[in-house]
């Protein structure tokens, strides 16, 4: 049996904690477990071979390392250094280092970037763009497409719904989002039909009898086994490729989906409801209208921009009447 190093049992043992006293979410647990594997090996090519033994300096090189020499955006250099204090903390509270070297460190500024969103021409573009001509599997990718734009999921969520989490009655889907909890969220008629031919037409030639890998998901792949996050990703990328579309991935979807909302009135509350998020805060970043839009909010919405308007209207209806003689 290969001895773990100091390092990887350190990882091993903290993993466990987290996924058994804290209840983490196993793609949280994929993350710290990725940014516990760079912080070693980073330690490591430098005569570090114990994490524990890492100094404050160690741990801010290693996040320079990552802001300047990887050239990681912020967001990504925040979530590392978010494990890199946990991880410490841990070490401490379990005596394995006496003073814990990462609770001084800084994070980086992260400025609020909206993500582009797509047009609805653009997005009629690509959820129409599967058809026979794209191969067998074109109704799971055309079904796919329109729920992840009918109901602003995310790539990680779109593949863990299951057959019994769609209502075809309600119209609706039972999603698990971040951190286990739970939504019903509505979906439109295009979605709703598209899934139903899906699972009409194509889910039953991807089944493998006797066999229970496809676990009852949605989404199953050419062999019969469940969609993962990193499929999802790839084939919008393709299709979105092949509609000649640039710059295009499940959170574009997703983003466009809050994004035409807003732009069609509804109300951001109701926008974080079906988005799964648990601060409004987070649902006013991730949303944005257009600069037209808000010239519109204003021209039909402030009292006296309303009043301006019918001034000028009224000022100008004897001159067309007078024209009209």
């Amino acid at each position: 049996m290969q001895t773990l190093s100091v390092a990887a049992r350190r990882q091993r043992d903290f993993l466990a904690f987290c996924r058994i006293e804290c209840g983490l979410a196993p793609l949280t647990l994929e993350a710290y477990g990725h940014d516990l594997e760079q912080l070693a090996t980073y330690l490591q090519e430098r005569g570090i071979t114990d994490p524990g033994g890492a100094e404050m300096r160690d741990l801010t090189n290693h996040i320079r390392w990552l802001s300047r020499e990887r050239e990681y955006e912020a967001t990504t250099v925040t979530r590392h250094l978010a494990t890199i204090r946990v991880f410490f903390r841990w070490m401490h509270a379990t005596g394995v280092i006496v003073r814990d070297p990462a609770r001084l460190l800084e994070r980086p500024t992260i400025w609020k970037r909206l993500p582009g969103a797509m047009t609805a021409k653009q997005m009629q573009t690509l959820v129409e763009f599967p058809s026979p001509a794209q191969g067998p599997l074109w109704l799971r990718d055309r079904a796919m497409l329109e729920l992840l734009y009918g109901g602003g999921l995310r790539a990680s969520e779109v593949c863990t719904v299951k057959v019994n989490d769609f209502s075809e009655t309600l119209g609706a889907l039972a999603v698990t989002g971040k951190g286990g909890k739970q939504r019903i969220v509505p979906i439109g008629v295009p979605a709703i039909d598209w899934t139903v031919r899906y699972l009409a037409e194509c889910r039953p030639t991807l089944v493998r009898a006797g066999t229970t890998r496809d676990a009852f998901r949605l989404l199953l792949s050419f062999s019969g086994r469940p969609l993962d996050r990193v499929a999802v990703w790839q084939l919008v990328k393709k299709n979105a490729a092949l509609a000649g579309l640039t710059d295009v991935h499940p959170h574009t979807l997703r983003h466009s989906f809050a994004t035409h909302l807003v732009q069609g009135g509804a109300d951001l509350r109701v926008i974080q409801e079906l988005l799964g998020h648990s601060s409004i805060t987070t649902t006013q970043i991730y949303t944005h209208v257009t600069r037209d839009h808000l010239k519109d909010v204003i021209a039909n919405c402030h009292p006296r921009e309303m009043k301006a308007m019918k001034t000028k209207n009224a000022a100008t209806q004897p001159i067309v009447k007078r024209r009209a003689k």
